[in-house]
């Protein structure tokens, strides 16, 4: 992120809709989750803010729980193709080295998100930061076969491990 992290306290003290202007694109296309945290102020630490955004994804309704998780783009996808990922989707997927396939390695990883997709409803989805490419692949082929039921929990896991990355990101300790 270009911008300084904010402190805590500035934090503490937005109202409500400028929270929601800051922390609404953490969870993807999901500002429902920052309004929801918004509400659990005042935090005692970042860690204290994680934890309530956290808290608003795993106490939501599964309804809403998949439509954050469908909300997420393929990785390597069609829309990072198009240029239409959010900034911080962008810039995660460029760190582990996804804007730069080969025409082979953009197949592999189309064919394996069509396969999962197909499978469990969701997108494919794991906190890329620090990964790479070939990472990512393992961990596709590792995951492919689980239940759906096993993939909702994991998927879930991985929107709240890049949630953790994101604030860190934007907001001092």
């Amino acid at each position: 992120m270009a911008a300084e992290p904010l402190p805590l306290e500035t934090v503490n003290l937005m109202a409500s809709d400028d929270f929601v202007a800051t922390f609404g694109d953490i969870a993807e296309h999901s500002p429902w989750v920052a309004e929801e945290a918004a509400a659990r102020r005042p935090f005692a630490s970042r860690d204290a803010l994680i934890a309530a955004f956290q808290a608003a994804i795993g106490e939501a309704g599964v309804d809403r729980q998949h439509e954050l998780l469908r909300a997420h783009p393929d990785l390597a996808g069609r829309a990072a193709v198009a240029g239409d990922l959010t900034e911080d989707s962008t810039r995660e997927q460029a760190g582990a080295g996804l804007d730069r396939l080969t025409r082979e390695e953009f197949a592999r990883f189309t064919a394996l998100n069509e396969r999962y997709r197909s499978r469990n409803g969701i997108p494919f989805i794991l906190a890329v930061r620090g990964a790479t490419k070939d990472d990512i692949l393992a961990a596709f082929e590792s995951r492919i076969e689980n239940a759906p039921d096993v993939e909702l929990v994991t998927a879930l896991e991985q929107v709240c491990r890049i949630v953790r990355f994101r604030l860190e990101d934007r907001v001092a300790e």
